[in-house]
């Protein structure tokens, strides 16, 4: 993914409200799934971690990517945003 498709996608996401949480528990086996699913409908979705979390937001970030195929777009304080192009429906061209 080239830096200008990055930028378009942050760009995007600016007014997306986060709909994936990462908990204490970190990247667990039901947030990967509710991820998937939102990722299939919307290709483009923005998450936050709880303040209760102690991971590290990067590493999580990463670590749910890997399980998803899919690529961190943004990681900003406690709320990020990650893209995968829908193999259904993809509306974001790139």
């Amino acid at each position: 993914m080239t830096s200008k498709q990055r930028a378009m996608l942050r760009a995007m996401a600016n007014d997306y409200q986060p709909i994936i949480y990462i908990g204490k528990e970190g990247v667990t086996e039901a947030l990967i799934k509710d991820a998937d699913a939102a990722l299939e409908a919307r290709e483009l979705v923005k998450g936050s971690m709880g303040r209760n979390a102690d991971a590290d937001l990067r590493q999580a970030v990463q670590e749910l990517c890997d399980a998803l195929g899919a690529e961190p777009i943004q990681v900003i304080g406690r709320k990020f945003v990650i893209f995968r192009q829908s193999e259904k429906n993809p509306t974001i061209i790139l």
